[in-house]
């Protein structure tokens, strides 16, 4: 990968729909080129695929961001509460007053609710705040 490379895919993750013709202007190529660099990029699996993002408004289910805090020695003590639950996406070790960021995606509001009776029945765990995602502004991870 090269400059134009990394352009080419800074772009397509600004819209992976605008056109060739555009994406070459505004990387300094010519049109073949670029397209021959997407495939290339493509086949390399450089570039896994293309995605519609939806606003969470239009998702089916909920997601939320639980802070957790536990009396353990370590957070590593606590994580197979995590691991047994399908829903959890993500677990981040956090400074400040909580120890962990549970990032959750559930099928419904009631399942949500049931993923917190889980944690908050568990006796290392001392204490949850629960954050409900209602809008997603900006998403990167593409």
């Amino acid at each position: 990968m090269d400059k134009f490379d990394n352009a080419i895919i800074n772009e397509l993750r600004k819209d992976a729909r605008q056109s060739v013709s555009y994406i070459a202007k505004q990387v300094n190529l010519s049109r073949s080129a670029v397209s021959d660099r997407i495939k290339k990029l493509e086949q390399s699996e450089v570039i896994r695929g293309y995605q519609v993002l939806l606003s969470e408004s239009q998702k089916e289910g909920v997601t939320a961001y639980f802070e957790v805090q536990h009396e353990c020695a370590r957070c590593s003590e606590v994580i197979h509460i995590f691991h047994e639950i399908p829903e959890v996406i993500t677990c981040h070790g956090i400074t400040g007053d909580m120890d962990l960021l549970v990032y959750v995606k559930a099928k419904s509001m009631r399942r949500l609710h049931e993923i917190r009776e889980l944690f908050d029945g568990n006796p290392d765990i001392l204490r949850i705040k629960t954050h409900v995602v209602m809008s997603e502004w900006i998403n990167n991870l593409g």
